[in-house]
């Protein structure tokens, strides 16, 4: 849902009336919304669905940046926005399912249009096909943001993306074999839907969980109604459902061979590519694009396990808390960097 007082903070303005926010990695402008540009706009989809969500807001004029609102006419084309004929386009344009909201938000008077972008349970999101003048959208491209920008992804982003999508399914597995130890082998089967049969001698197993029991019909012996056909499964006893899952937890045996880089060595590392890079933009950079709380790129260095701890339970770091880099981190950085001085 989107908060229209987180909308409000997005908006804040700064003493000489400039937008106190910068565009980032969750956050760009637009001046106005016209249905000629909704091919950009869904590029912008795939691009935040792909990294970590965001937010997209007509009604702001670029430099400097003010608020303006939506004019008329821009405002009568948001609200025509059919939320189910988007989502269908997106769809066929895109591999994966894209989720977002949308919102007209008044502020003083100006009416400011909104979308908000989830970040995507299946990445990479990847275009199907061809779309747009001069191919906006290209068969094949996958779109990340990078600071203020939306562009193809590079090759330390989409290897991320790749390796998170490995670890999920070996979790996945994971999980499936602690319900089997929770239940325990000798009370669970084989359900071969090839063969139409449920097998238990073997060494291989099938534990049903909780989503899925509800949607399997059972009938009990001696209770059999033949009805519409429906498939049923004979049942002799009962079924209960696995509803508590005990899942070890993996923990990294050495962080700091993950991520090898203090703020300094970060520092020097994006200076061999830039040399004119100053500290304070490198750590603007960290700041305004999250760096810190992304695993892709940093981890808390925690003095000792009372404060890692603590930073589970609260989600609140300990003070002097130092973040290490990965060669992830200075990539991205050096990108930003570069898209900057570009613009």
């Amino acid at each position: 849902m989107i908060e229209e007082a987180y909308v409000h903070e997005l908006l804040r303005l700064k003493a000489n009336n400039c937008l106190y926010h910068r565009e980032g990695q969750e956050l760009e402008f637009k001046e106005q919304f016209n249905f000629a540009g909704l091919v950009d706009y869904l590029r912008d989809f795939a691009a935040f669905a792909n990294n970590r969500g965001g937010y997209l807001i007509f009604g702001v004029k670029d430099s400097p940046r003010i608020l303006i609102g939506l004019s008329v006419k821009s405002r009568k084309q948001f609200e025509k926005v059919d939320p189910e004929k988007i989502s269908g386009f997106l769809l066929e344009i895109f591999s994966s399912d894209i989720r977002w909201e949308q919102s007209l938000v008044d502020i003083d008077g100006m009416f400011f249009g909104v979308f908000k972008i989830y970040k995507a349970a299946t990445r990479p999101v990847i275009a199907r096909r061809d779309e747009g003048k001069d191919q906006v959208i290209k068969n094949g491209d996958v779109y990340y943001r990078y600071g203020g920008r939306t562009q193809r992804i590079q090759h330390a982003e989409l290897e991320n993306i790749i390796n998170r999508r490995v670890e999920q399914n070996n979790q996945h597995w994971l999980d499936l074999m602690a319900k089997i130890g929770h239940a325990g082998p000798q009370n669970a089967a084989v359900l071969d839907t090839e063969k139409a049969l449920i097998e238990k001698d073997n060494a291989q197993v099938l534990v049903v969980d909780e989503g899925l029991a509800e949607k399997l019909k059972f009938v009990k012996e001696g209770q059999f109604v033949e009805k519409d056909g429906a498939a049923t499964l004979k049942l002799i006893g009962d079924v209960v459902p696995v509803d508590r899952v005990e899942v070890t937890k993996r923990i990294k045996e050495n962080l700091t061979k993950a991520y090898p880089l203090a703020a300094m060595d970060l520092v020097a590392e994006v200076k061999k590519v830039i040399p004119g890079a100053k500290p304070n933009d490198i750590w603007e950079v960290i700041r305004e694009n999250g760096l810190k709380d992304n695993p892709d790129y940093s981890a808390y260095n925690f003095r000792n396990k009372k404060q890692e701890d603590k930073y589970k339970e609260t989600g609140e770091v300990p003070p002097v808390t130092p973040s290490i880099y990965n060669e992830n981190a200075v990539e991205f950085i050096v990108k930003v960097l570069k898209g900057k001085k570009e613009k």
